[in-house]
């Protein structure tokens, strides 16, 4: 068995959750940033939250939030990680893993990436994720080139995102990069925004994760 972590981010409807809770993926995520389509929403349905197993890590998916925002959801929707995907500082990062949140950390990556300007958030932080330089906040379902990983030194453990797709398990797979903890998809596995294809997913996994 592969040990890569799946994390399936922009969930959102109840019996898509379910459905895809089956699957058993690492990570779940749940966007709150208000102007994205897979905005989770203000307050969890009434069946949401019944349906994520204990095994399944909550994470919820923040922009450059108000602390009392971020908390404000933590609390409402039972959230067990966050992912930080603005330009949030190492003092909040800190902050959230004092309280036993699992914090990832997201950057963008492109050709000028200089991945020493991380080290500030090695101590504050559990993983980092590794997304596609873009000018659309949350990420922009595009890729970038895996060969600027090499550049990556650190042993930090990292989720690799942007833009990734079915087609790209075996790559996945066939990548050699220590600190590769797991993969992160979304949009490339939807029917429409914020409801995955169940199958498409299960079928992915079922690649990554075995040998």
């Amino acid at each position: 068995m592969s040990n890569l972590k799946i994390k399936v981010c922009g969930m959102r409807e109840t019996e898509n959750i379910r459905q895809l809770a089956d699957c058993r993926p690492d990570f779940m995520g749940m966007v709150f940033y208000p102007k994205s389509l897979r905005y989770a929403g203000d307050v969890p349905g009434e069946r949401m939250l019944t349906s994520f197993p204990e095994s399944i890590i909550k994470t919820g998916v923040f922009v450059d939030a108000e602390r009392s925002f971020i908390f404000s959801k933590i609390h409402l929707f039972g959230l067990q990680a966050v992912q930080l995907h603005g330009h949030e500082s190492p003092e909040i990062c800190n902050l959230l893993m004092s309280k036993g949140l699992i914090v990832i950390k997201a950057f963008q990556i492109n050709e000028y990436a200089d991945f020493s300007g991380m080290s500030d958030y090695l101590a504050c932080t559990n993983y980092f994720l590794f997304d596609t330089a873009s000018d659309i906040p949350g990420g922009s379902g595009k890729g970038f080139n895996w060969k600027l990983l090499d550049k990556y030194k650190l042993t930090h453990p990292f989720f690799l995102s942007g833009g990734i797709g079915p087609e790209d398990a075996e790559r996945i797979k066939s990548l050699n990069h220590k600190a590769l903890a797991g993969v992160d998809i979304n949009s490339r596995f939807e029917t429409e925004p914020g409801v995955k294809d169940v199958k498409k997913v299960k079928d992915f996994m079922d690649i990554i994760k075995t040998k």
